[in-house]
């Protein structure tokens, strides 16, 4: 074998992202935070609708005329668009998200992080680019196709695209694993949405509110990031285990299987769906609250809030400017709480196991929903905000559980794929959370019911939609054993992985030793060529990277939030 008759694997492929011997695993979580804490901004997306609501009008909204038509009003440039139009680009976010993850979560098994990664960061930020033009030419289609579809693909894709690299990294610490990297997804807004407000702010002018600017100013920030995240990441050489650690036997807990069950099966097992539900009822529970909850908290106890004894309706516009300012706090308060949760959930489940977590996510989170309407009713702000961030940490939690809670069931091998196909449920929660909280808010207040009371009901729905989900849990049992992939299959697609990593392990003692000017005597082992341990500083200099724009983040909405107990 000579270099002239070997070609290296693309630089994109999986073969070429395979860890040298003494690489520091803790380099993959900011690897993956990179990307997450970019895409995540997809929930603070709501911060351009007021901008973009009078893109036209710029100091205030120009209406479209009453007889002008749907398609019509796609291609206007005249008149302004409604913010319910704008809001179909959240929609189609969660929608494309799980759409994309599910179609091609197979191909990042076999394709790696690394690429997909990449196809995530031109995704989303050609996204942004696109947006930015159809800001400028007043063309909401645009924002649709370029955010709302092309971006939803991008969210697809950088969301999973670290999940089965981090549990094969951290076969110890699944939970922890993924926890710190989909803690990103829910910690992007708070970065996204406050850089948001200063750009807006900077270009703004009397022609213009700014948000054109702001999405090109961002893809670019964003494609910097992801770029750099995607190109960081490594994965672990066929056989890798921690030093020191030992898997625990089999029979140590029923739950977790060290076997693997292939993506074509997972999907058609009982186990997959109520997982799926599992997972749609808690997103569904949680997502419906975020939806609403500025509006949810004002209206609820209206003047309570700044010391008075009138209900929402009642408050003059000035008053309601200033329990508005407290509601903002609330929604970031709910932010932390999710941001929060996603880790120290999923690294609590690692001790408590994930089917007794979701367990515990489902009654308390019952309980917590049942008590809601008492605390509203008893005027106590500080027992109803209490309640929502324990649910808003449960419903964060859930999110990063779940990939563990399939990799214990399913095995490590495909949890990647699998966990895409899952991610349906969220698609179908983030259509049915907000429909059911919207609606049913709508209908009792058409009904009469006061508006402090609107929720009520609400509040006993997705309680009962937990019990669901208590139910779904507690029917999840092992894998029959006849669906685990055989031990012939595994050696093949084994020896086929070895194989890979072998010929590129060999590829690089040739291109060194010639380099050297050296002849290689042999070939060597399916090791990956050494190159020492992992430098304490890079290691810390890649947390800093992604963990001070996160604590910027966290102090922002602190200001925010502390309001709420002045």
């Amino acid at each position: 074998m000579t270099l002239a008759t070997y070609a290296p694997p693309p630089f994109l492929s999986r073969e070429r992202t395979i860890a040298s011997a003494g690489f520091n695993r803790w380099l993959v979580p900011p690897a993956a935070l990179a990307i997450h804490l970019c895409i995540g901004m997809a929930y603070g997306f709501s911060v351009f609708w007021l901008p973009l609501s009078r893109a036209v009008g710029v100091s205030k909204p120009i209406a479209c005329p009453a007889d002008m038509g749907a398609v019509a009003a796609l291609f206007a440039t005249t008149c302004d668009w409604q913010i319910s139009s704008l809001g179909w680009m959240y929609t189609l976010f969660f929608v494309l998200l799980g759409s994309s993850a599910a179609i091609w979560g197979g191909w990042l098994e076999t394709a790696g992080p690394r690429k997909a990664g990449l196809v995530s960061a031109f995704c989303w930020c050609g996204g942004l680019v696109i947006s930015a033009a159809g800001v400028y030419l007043h063309q909401i289609w645009m924002l649709w196709l370029g955010s709302g579809v092309i971006g939803g693909i991008g969210l697809g894709l950088g969301y999973i695209s670290p999940v089965s690299t981090l549990i094969k990294w951290f076969p110890d610490r699944r939970g922890m694993a993924t926890g710190m990297a989909i803690m990103g997804f829910g910690g992007g807004a708070m970065i996204g949405a406050p850089l948001a407000d200063i750009l807006m702010r900077h270009f703004s002018s009397p022609a213009s509110v700014g948000v054109w600017q702001t999405f090109l100013a961002m893809a670019g920030i964003y494609f910097i990031f992801m770029v750099g995240g995607a190109l960081g990441y490594r994965v672990p050489r066929e056989g890798w285990t921690p030093k020191g650690w030992t898997p625990p036997a089999a029979a140590a807990n029923a739950m977790v299987t060290h076997r693997h069950v292939h993506l074509n099966v997972a999907w058609k097992t009982p186990q997959f769906w109520l997982l799926w539900a599992v997972l749609c009822l808690n997103v569904s529970a949680g997502i419906g609250v975020i939806g609403m909850a500025s509006p949810m908290l004002q209206e609820v106890f209206g003047g309570k809030l700044i010391g008075l004894d009138l209900t929402f309706s009642q408050l003059d516009v000035g008053q309601k400017a200033q329990i508005a300012a407290i509601a903002a706090g609330f929604t970031g308060l709910l932010s932390l709480c999710n941001i929060g949760g996603r880790f120290a959930w999923a690294s609590f489940s690692d001790r408590l196991g994930r089917k007794m977590t979701y367990a515990v996510f489902f009654v308390l989170g019952f309980g917590l929903y049942a008590l809601v309407p008492t605390t509203a009713h008893m005027g106590s702000v500080v027992l109803f905000v209490g309640a929502f961030c324990i649910i808003l940490s449960m419903y964060g939690g859930g999110f990063a559980t779940i990939p563990a809670y399939l990799a214990d069931i399913f095995g490590t091998h495909m949890v990647g794929a699998i966990h895409g196909r899952l991610l349906t449920a969220w698609a179908t929660a983030g259509v049915l959370g907000p429909v059911l909280v919207n609606y049913l808010r709508e209908y009792q207040i058409a009904s009469g019911i006061p508006r402090e009371a609107a929720y009520d009901q609400t509040m006993y729905i997705l309680a009962g939609l937990l019990v669901l989900g208590l139910v779904c849990n507690l029917l999840v049992r092992p894998v029959a054993e006849h669906l685990y992939m055989k031990d012939d299959e595994l050696k093949k697609l084994g020896k086929a992985a070895l194989a890979r990593e072998e010929a590129h392990a060999d590829f690089e003692d040739f291109e060194e030793e010639a380099k050297d000017g050296g002849t290689p005597a042999a070939v060597r082992s399916s090791t990956p060529i050494a190159s020492g341990s992992t430098p304490l500083p890079v290691v810390v200099l890649a947390w800093l990277v992604v963990g001070l724009p996160l604590a910027w983040g966290v102090w922002i909405t602190l200001q925010k939030a502390v309001i709420l107990f002045r």
